[in-house]
């Protein structure tokens, strides 16, 4: 006689509500959270600490006359109404904006040759890509530790090169008309690799049927770089124009290191400005207006650069 299994009943659990399940879920959301605060928490705490409560902090340090030590008083514009006035500021005004006129265009055009230059498959062409980005990682002060001894005016390579191919000495970084543009040709010896990299990444995007159809009909290469290769680089250049920008009207660590501001304030830029006043001078309050006023210029160079892409894309879409 067979057995046969008894069928297993199972008992009927409380039913489940929707109010419940609305809870449950609330109460799951909550533990999710407070895991997710607990992982970014110590950034948070970095960035209010690093960040949000210096900019706040130093905005109100510009409208007072403050040295960090002694309780300072409230003055309102007045730290603004003297940097109008002051000479000192308006020389180092004009030193990074004539840095920035030569190193940011400079920079980009070199960064697009050196790109279009590497962007061919050759024997070494790892090599040749990586020489040229290695300057740039190379840090601001061993930069200008470097090139202090190369253009030393007594004992630099510079000026023995140039004796033995019978060039009188000249002055170099000590030189108030040669300064400004020797910093400018320095920051370009590392500043290109930069671009030469970012480049390199979106040539890499131009598409090669485009290419191969303009070369089909006819089109030489100055033609194909001017109505393919540039169009398409174009939100890549913008993006490269307001980083280059940037960092030139921030100038300061290779300035620091070899002419800090001289020969006769030829290389004072905004930044240096701003250290002394702080620093050197113990007008902390005047140095922080300084500093807005570069904040203030950087915000209308990033808003104009905006501007004129979005433009651009408005363009772009009505033409096709």
């Amino acid at each position: 006689m067979s057995t046969l299994p008894r069928a297993l009943t199972v008992l009927p659990g409380p039913a489940v509500t929707p109010a419940a399940s609305r809870r449950a879920a609330r109460r799951r959301g909550r533990r999710e959270s407070a895991t997710a605060w607990a992982f970014i928490s110590p950034a948070v705490v970095v960035i209010l600490g690093l960040s949000i409560v210096p900019v706040v902090w130093s905005l109100l340090l510009s409208f007072r006359a403050d040295d960090l030590v002694t309780p300072g008083r409230w003055v309102g514009l007045d730290n603004y109404r003297a940097l109008a006035q002051d000479p000192n500021f308006r020389t180092a005004v004009g030193n990074t904006v004539l840095y920035s006129a030569l190193y940011v265009p400079l920079s980009l055009a070199g960064g697009l040759a050196l790109a279009l230059a590497l962007n061919r498959r050759i024997r070494f062409i790892g090599l040749y890509r990586t020489l040229v980005f290695v300057p740039f990682v190379v840090s601001a002060t061993a930069q200008g530790v470097l090139f202090s001894f190369i253009l030393d005016p007594e004992f630099g390579v510079a000026n023995s090169l140039l004796h033995r191919l019978g060039i009188s000495p000249q002055g170099f970084l000590t030189d108030p008309d040669q300064a400004i543009y020797l910093l400018v040709l320095i920051s370009l010896w590392s500043g290109v690799g930069f671009c030469v990299v970012v480049y390199l990444a979106a040539l890499q995007d131009v598409p090669p049927e485009l290419v191969e159809a303009a070369r089909i009909d006819g089109a030489g290469r100055t033609r194909v770089l001017r109505h393919i290769v540039l169009p398409t680089l174009t939100p890549v250049t913008v993006f490269l124009l307001l980083w280059q920008l940037i960092t030139a009207l921030q100038v300061f660590d290779l300035i620091y290191v070899t002419t800090k501001g001289g020969p006769l304030g030829s290389t004072g830029v905004v930044v240096y400005f701003v250290w002394q006043q702080a620093f050197q001078m113990f007008t902390a309050g005047y140095g922080a207006a300084a500093a807005y006023v570069l904040a203030i210029a950087l915000l209308v160079a990033g808003g104009a650069l905006r501007l004129v892409r979005r433009r651009q894309e408005r363009t772009e879409g009505a033409v096709r």
